[in-house]
C-alpha cells in the first residue's frame, strides 16, 4: 500500500475529539484529583483542575501566568500533514482560551511502526510545525512511543496576562454569549470518515487558529470564556454556567453551522461521542424547544473548534445570553 492510498482514519477507533473519554466518566475518574495540592507548592497554582478549565495556570513574576496545557487525538482526516496542522491547532487552542499567547510546544506522537510507514509520521509532525510557526511558538522536541492506533497532539506552554486571564467560572449574568466557529465539523468528519469524502470547510475551520479570536477577545475585556471541542457546544456552555453559578440561554437559530452539517445528521453520520455529550447534558439543558437533530448538532463533537466567550468580539456571532441561574443550566430556546 502507498503511502498516497493510505486512508489514516481507518486505523482508529475513533477520530478527532469525538475519541474523548466521555464527560461523566471523565468527571468520575478525576475527583479525587481536584481541590489537592502539595503542602509546600514552589509557584501558586491560580487555574487547576476544580472547574475543568482549558489550561493550567501558574502566577510567574511581573504579574504574568504560565499557561500549560495538553492535547492530542487519533486521526480525524485522512491526509497526515492536514492531521498535523489540527491536531496542533487544537492543541494550542487552550492556550488562546485562556486568553495567552503561545511559547513553546512538544509533540506527543504515538505510531503503529509495524503497521503505517514513517515517512507518513514526519508528514504528521511536518503539519504540526507549520501550524505552531504560524503561531510564533517553538516546537523543542517531544516523545514518541509504538501504539496500535496513530496519535498526534502537542503539550503547549505559553504567557499570560493574569489581569487579563479568560476562564470558565467568571461568566456573569447579563452578558451575551458568541461563538468564533461555525459547528459542524464532527458530524461532518464522521461523514468522511464513512464515504472517504472530504469537507473543505471542516478542514479549514479546524486547520484555523484562535489567535485573533483570543486577541479581540481580551482587547474587547472578556474574562469569561473557553473553546468548543469534544463535549460539543452543549457540554462546554454546561460546564461553563455551572462553574459561574449561572444559566446560558441559547437561541438555536442564532448557532453557525458549517454546510451540511444539517444534512449529515439527518443523514445519521453522528458519532458515538456525539450522542454520550447530549446524555451527559440532557439533565442539565432545557431542550423542549428543539428537535433531536438539533440537539444532536448543538452536542457535536467539535474538534479545534471556536470560542465561546462571555462578550462580544467583532465577526462573531451573538448566540445566546447568560441570565441568573434557573432550574437548568442551559436553555434552548
Amino acid at each position: 500500500m502507498t503511502a498516497t492510498a493510505i486512508r489514516l482514519t481507518q486505523f482508529a477507533h475513533g477520530g478527532g475529539c469525538a475519541c474523548k473519554i466521555p464527560p461523566g466518566e471523565l468527571e468520575a475518574v478525576v475527583a479525587g484529583l481536584t481541590h489537592t495540592g502539595p503542602t509546600d507548592p514552589a509557584a501558586e497554582l491560580v487555574v487547576g483542575l476544580d472547574d475543568g478549565d482549558d489550561a493550567a495556570v501558574v502566577r510567574i513574576a511581573g504579574g504574568q501566568g504560565l499557561v500549560l496545557t495538553t492535547d492530542f487525538f487519533t486521526p480525524v482526516v485522512d491526509d497526515a500533514y492536514t492531521f498535523g496542522k489540527i491536531a496542533a491547532a487544537n492543541a494550542l487552542s487552550d492556550v488562546y482560551a485562556m486568553g495567552g499567547t503561545p511559547v513553546v510546544a512538544v509533540n506527543l506522537l504515538g505510531w503503529p511502526r509495524d503497521v503505517l510507514p514513517v515517512e507518513l509520521a514526519a508528514e504528521v509532525l511536518r503539519g504540526g510545525l507549520e501550524v505552531a510557526q504560524a503561531a510564533g511558538c517553538h516546537v523543542g522536541g517531544g516523545h514518541s512511543i509504538d501504539s496500535p492506533e496513530p496519535t498526534y497532539g502537542m503539550a503547549v506552554t505559553g504567557l499570560v496576562d493574569l489581569e487579563r486571564l479568560i476562564r470558565n467560572d467568571a461568566a456573569v449574568a447579563g452578558t451575551p454569549i458568541s461563538l468564533t466557529k461555525p459547528l459542524g465539523v464532527g458530524t461532518l468528519n464522521n461523514r468522511m470518515k464513512a464515504t472517504g469524502e472530504p469537507s473543505p470547510e471542516a478542514i479549514d475551520s479546524m486547520s484555523r487558529l484562535n489567535a485573533e479570536a483570543s486577541v479581540a477577545a481580551v482587547a474587547a475585556g472578556i474574562r469569561a470564556g473557553t473553546d468548543v471541542t469534544g463535549f460539543g457546544l452543549l457540554g462546554h456552555l454546561y460546564k461553563m454556567a455551572r462553574a459561574s453559578g449561572v444559566t446560558a440561554v441559547v437561541d438555536a437559530a442564532a448557532v453557525p453551522y458549517l454546510a451540511g452539517a444539517r444534512q449529515s445528521v439527518a443523514d445519521g453520520y453522528v458519532s458515538g461521542g456525539t450522542r454520550r455529550n447530549l446524555d451527559w447534558v440532557r439533565p442539565h439543558t432545557d431542550l423542549t424547544a428543539c428537535s433531536e437533530d438539533d440537539a444532536l448538532l448543538l452536542a457535536d463533537a467539535q474538534t479545534s473548534g471556536g470560542l465561546l466567550l462571555a462578550g462580544e468580539v467583532p465577526g462573531a456571532p451573538v448566540i445566546g445570553e447568560f441570565v441568573p441561574a434557573q432550574e437548568h443550566a442551559v436553555v434552548i430556546r
